[in-house]
């Protein structure tokens, strides 16, 4: 009897390091592991992901399957449940070491019908429930907190390596001669958090400046009313104007259209 791990994380900015250390304090015996490749969206139904799909293909009847919590497997309540139908076919258990779903049997089948236990279906869908309201309500502060903090002014992201209290100085060092290496090495960052810190003092950002290059013009979204556009396809255009035109989107309006059109300014005049 073989005990198959399973792992798997929603994005590449994740990393397996809960799973793991939950995995570890189970004491799993001879564990065979089987990790997705990061970034395996929750969405794709376990059944069609390609790790679970050889976990399947390599086990035997009485292998018990191994995660760390249940939606680390499943999403919602339907790809639990065709996942125990599976599990039940090739008579494999289910151990989950974590979360809402961890002290309970949910292989236990009637003794008679060979079915689901109607009360650990129950069980399962509630809970399964559950934790998609919790992801939804978290999804939703999420972005919640994030609107309030642009209103603030706050931008969202990594924060920089070089703290504001450090900045003043390495630019100063760096206008006294000091190389970005040196100075990643004094203050132990990247180059890359140097060169960050003092983007605007390098030689190159400086020569543009002097040069006086005019920033690009940004494009903009324009709805045009039908007729017009009909008379500009048959008129003279130049190839920018036209690639415009034909890239214009048509949104109906009752009984006629717009059709709106992304160019830079120019090309509108």
């Amino acid at each position: 009897m073989a005990n198959l791990v399973y792992k798997r994380v929603s994005t590449d900015q994740q990393s397996t390091d809960r799973q793991n250390l939950v995995l570890a304090e189970a004491g799993i015996e001879d564990p065979v592991m089987f990790e997705e490749e990061a970034g395996t969206s929750s969405r794709l139904h376990p059944l069609q992901r390609p790790k679970f799909g050889e976990l399947l293909t390599y086990a035997r009847p009485d292998d018990t399957v191994h995660i760390s919590e249940m939606f680390r497997l499943v999403r919602g309540t339907g790809h639990i449940l065709d996942v125990l139908d599976v599990l039940h076919q090739r008579r494999l258990a289910l151990r989950i070491h974590d979360g809402a779903f961890s002290a309970m049997d949910l292989t236990a089948r009637h003794p008679r019908t060979g079915e689901l236990l109607s009360t650990v279906k129950f069980m399962v869908q509630t809970l399964a429930a559950a934790g998609e309201l919790q992801r939804d309500l978290q999804r939703e502060l999420t972005y919640d907190g994030l609107r309030a903090a642009e209103a603030k002014g706050n931008k969202g992201g990594r924060r920089p390596a070089v703290t504001a209290a450090k900045t003043a100085a390495v630019r100063a060092a760096y206008l006294g001669g000091q190389s970005i290496a040196a100075l990643a090495r004094t203050h132990h960052v990247s180059r890359g958090a140097i060169r960050t810190a003092v983007a605007d003092l390098m030689p190159e950002h400086t020569a543009a400046v002097h040069e006086d290059v005019p920033a690009p013009e940004l494009p903009v979204a324009l709805d045009m009313p039908g007729k017009v556009a009909d008379f500009l396809r048959a008129a003279e255009l130049d190839d920018a104007e036209r690639a415009a035109l034909d890239q214009g989107v048509t949104v109906r309006r009752g009984q006629g259209y717009t059709l709106r059109v992304s160019a830079a300014p120019a090309i509108h005049r």
